[in-house]
């Protein structure tokens, strides 16, 4: 395999409060719970484990200018991310607080900054790297009207500078909310797409993970559907079906594990790797996610 060429990442810079509760919530009352907070969002925490993995990495986001805003890019620079970030005056940086529970995590979303991503900041971050090969796009930054245009403009300079590109489906709610004829049609021809089981059926209905690949194959040229602990499903135009299994650990938070996933999926892809192997490579970060709590490689 190849090193990859520099991968742009595109999307939010969160805040992430993350609360791994002791037990169900006592809706009106208190839980008990370990909270932790640090760096979060999508886009910054694919890149984080992208860079993790020895390739370099741009991100292009929005942070408000505020102390949480320098917190973040500072973390980011630290991990060895680049970091193209629009300080924007007056709104804050994005903030998610994140209730952890038995395996599955709720999210209460603040985007703050991240919606006033813009279009000239986008075409200048990719101009600026001219050894980049691939562009990688967290869907939120579609599926709120604020971003839209820059997230659409990412895509298509994109493919004006050669570049391969891929999107991850962000989120199930707000895919609902859009819905999936105009997300299909925002992310066509895309090399590759992530969903996870419940944006899969959003997108593709309620069919099985091969079946909702290959209808989501019509749009993106490759498609895999992440399943948490029942593994992942790569489906090509041209290609049969590739399944790998999960990895079996003990979960403790499983905040940002998608992310880790598809920066596992991403550096192995681009540096050559069968289906198969970059599957492996994903599961393998995924796994290592949720053993620890946050959403960002561990020290």
């Amino acid at each position: 395999m190849t090193r990859p060429a520099r991968v742009v990442v595109v999307g939010d810079v969160i805040t992430d409060v993350v609360a791994v509760l002791s037990g169900p919530l006592a809706a009106g009352s208190d839980t008990a719970a370990d909270i932790s907070l640090g760096g979060g969002g999508q886009a910054a925490n694919t890149a984080a484990w992208i860079a993790a993995q020895g390739v370099d990495v741009t991100l292009v986001g929005a942070v408000g200018d505020d102390a949480a805003g320098r917190d973040r890019v500072a973390e980011l620079d630290r991990a060895g991310v680049d970091c193209a970030i629009d300080r924007v005056e007056g709104v804050p940086t994005g903030t998610v607080i994140v209730l952890a529970t038995d395996g599955e995590r709720t999210m209460v979303s603040q985007r703050g900054a991240n919606l006033r991503l813009g279009v000239e900041h986008v075409e200048g971050a990719l101009a600026a790297v001219p050894d980049a090969g691939h562009l990688h796009l967290s869907a939120y930054t579609l599926l709120d009207a604020g971003s839209r245009g820059a997230g659409l403009r990412a895509l298509a300079a994109a493919r004006e500078r050669g570049l391969t590109t891929s999107v991850d489906a962000a989120s199930a709610a707000p895919l609902r909310r859009v819905g999936a004829a105009a997300f299909l049609g925002w992310v066509r021809d895309v090399d590759l797409l992530l969903v996870n089981a419940d944006e899969a059926t959003v997108l593709a209905g309620g069919l099985d993970p091969a079946a909702q690949g290959r209808a989501l194959s019509a749009t993106a040229r490759r498609v895999v559907v992440k399943r948490g602990a029942a593994g992942a499903v790569w489906v090509d135009r041209t290609a049969p079906v590739c399944v790998a299994p999960a990895r079996r650990v003990a979960v403790v938070d499983v905040t940002g594990a998608g992310d880790a996933f598809a920066a596992g999926l991403l550096t192995a892809w681009l540096a050559g790797a069968t289906p198969t192997a970059a599957l492996n490579r994903a599961t393998d970060l995924g796994a290592l996610a949720v053993s620890t709590v946050g959403a960002r490689p561990p020290p």
